[in-house]
């Protein structure tokens, strides 16, 4: 399941991030990569240490919290610190499987699912797409300043080489409180549905209550928590 999410940030905030982040520091990215991730990499990164980084990450953190499309499709149980990178003329990632457990101090995350937050809109560079492939073929992705995607980190992916200008992203990973992909999609297929009908007829018809029941107790047969 790939997922757009619009307007995580607003343009006044993606503005406030880019000017502090032109700022900062930036170190070779392959600091947070595994050895095969390490051979494919290349592209600069905040520090993950980074005063900065943090507080960006908190706000993204904040955001996300505050945004119900994001809650229905990640079912998140943890969500890991949020990164920051940037990849200038002639970097790339070549295809590859992000890291099934990340730890952040002492605390570790199952990997679930990967999201990238776009901080640099499409116009401003050539290339740079990431391409998610699954089983109907390669998705390129290339979203406004702002706006996120969410994948499941199962899948390999790859950032294409940037032919001009500069890319810079937040990314981050979700352990969901339901791992699989299939499950997640089938309970953020429900929630839009039962949204849609609620708006239709309100929550208190008694259609929407039985689908509401059927949604929280699939929930409850599937969550890890």
């Amino acid at each position: 399941m790939l997922i757009t999410l619009e307007d995580v940030l607003s343009a006044d905030q993606v503005a406030d991030f880019r000017r502090r982040l032109s700022a900062t520091d930036w170190v070779d990215g392959r600091v947070t990569a595994g050895e095969q991730s390490a051979r494919a990499k290349r592209n600069l990164q905040v520090p993950e240490d980074a005063p900065l980084a943090r507080e960006l990450g908190e706000i993204v953190l904040g955001a996300l919290g505050r945004n119900p499309a994001f809650v229905s499709a990640a079912l998140p149980l943890r969500v890991f610190p949020p990164l920051f990178n940037r990849y200038d003329q002639g970097m790339g990632f070549d295809t590859h499987v992000d890291n099934a457990i990340r730890f952040s101090g002492p605390v570790r995350y199952r990997t679930d699912l990967s999201a990238t937050l776009f901080l640099t809109d499409p116009e401003d560079y050539e290339g740079g797409e990431l391409i998610v492939e699954d089983s109907y073929g390669e998705h390129d992705v290339k979203l406004p300043a702002g706006h996120m995607v969410l994948y499941p980190a199962t899948s390999l992916h790859r950032v294409a080489p940037i032919v001009r200008g500069s890319r810079w992203a937040s990314f981050f990973w979700i352990q969901s409180m339901v791992r699989s992909d299939e499950k997640r999609a089938l309970l953020h297929d429900m929630d839009t549905a039962i949204q849609a009908l609620s708006a239709k007829v309100g929550q208190g018809d008694a259609s929407v209550v039985s689908l509401a029941g059927s949604y929280h107790n699939l929930i409850r047969m599937w969550a890890e928590v």
